[in-house]
């Protein structure tokens, strides 16, 4: 992957606001739901993704700093122990290079080393593989509806990855023996999978919840309409009640993301926002004008009081 500051074109020194800003504009230009079958697009708003998680955990950027891990998030190869230690001519070959007089010799320095999770079998050693770690970058549908992923490794082998159906941010996903391959026999380490949820343009969740604000025409609000509004499973038509304002909530039921544990599905909350024509009206205005209301209004009368 792209150095993580170059994707964001930011310096190294970046503050977290001036990192988080600039995530914010590329989001705003790039996002896939604007763009959509733009795969140019998609990619440029994953790499973006990407950069920004890893920038704004505090932890991963020091480490990325200090070359500790790599742009997505994964261990430095060299840190992978005795991942490069395998049985054969390269297994002797390496004992060599690091100080060790033969296989023997790094047997023993390695039971030492791994004495917690490796034992000796007739005169072999037998560790179990190393647990790794990586962070994939996935979209809010995704995790709102339950997707399956293809996970590319930085050594070009790829892990099968199954998100499930209301995933949180942050979740962390273990596959079972798909880690380091063990040593001498043992059995393979374990891989686990950071999920990192990128922002909806208009979605937003809270707890089980999806809320989303939803544009209506003055026209619509005053006389009422049936109107079709995005849902994370689809597009609904509702009804909007004559007279609506802006800030009204509305609720679909059912429309929100399905508890893992109790399997109910929470809500959509719609919040009304009246949009005024984008076009000069004569008519509106006209009539606008010579309006006198039946009932005086002081929609600032709070703001005072």
């Amino acid at each position: 992957m792209k150095d993580p500051y170059e994707t964001l074109g930011v310096t190294r020194s970046a503050t977290d606001k001036e990192i988080k800003d600039a995530f914010k504009k590329l989001a705003r230009k790039f996002h896939p739901d604007l763009h959509p079958s733009d795969k140019e697009a998609e990619a440029k708003f994953k790499d973006i993704s990407a950069a920004s998680d890893l920038l704004k955990d505090k932890e991963k950027r020091r480490r990325f700093d200090a070359g500790e891990i790599d742009a997505s998030g994964a261990e430095r190869p060299q840190e992978r122990f005795y991942r490069d230690f395998a049985d054969g001519p390269v297994y002797a070959s390496h004992a060599a290079q690091d100080g060790f007089a033969g296989n023997e010799d790094l047997e023993e320095f390695l039971a030492r080393a791994f004495a917690a999770g490796g034992q000796r079998s007739q005169g072999t050693l037998r560790a179990r593989g190393q647990d790794v770690s990586y962070v994939l970058p996935v979209r809010f549908l995704e995790v709102a509806n339950g997707a399956a992923r293809t996970l590319m490794l930085p050594e070009g082998k790829t892990l099968q990855v199954t998100i499930p159906e209301g995933a949180d941010d942050r979740q962390m996903l273990r596959l079972k023996g798909q880690g380091m391959p063990g040593f001498g026999g043992g059995s393979a380490g374990d891989a686990y999978v950071e999920l990192h949820v990128e922002p909806h343009p208009f979605f937003h969740r809270k707890d089980d919840n999806i809320h989303v604000e939803v544009p209506v025409t003055l026209k619509e609000a005053a006389l009422g309409a049936r109107i079709e509004v995005p849902t994370i499973s689809g597009p609904v038509t509702m009804t909007i009640p004559k007279g609506s304002n802006t800030g009204k909530v509305m609720r679909l039921r059912d429309r929100g993301i399905r508890n893992r544990k109790t399997g109910q599905r929470g809500h959509q909350l719609i919040t009304l926002k009246v949009v005024l024509p984008a076009a000069d009206e004569p008519e509106l205005t006209g009539f606008l004008e010579t309006w006198q209301p039946k009932v005086a209004q002081e929609p600032r009368k709070e703001m005072f009081t």
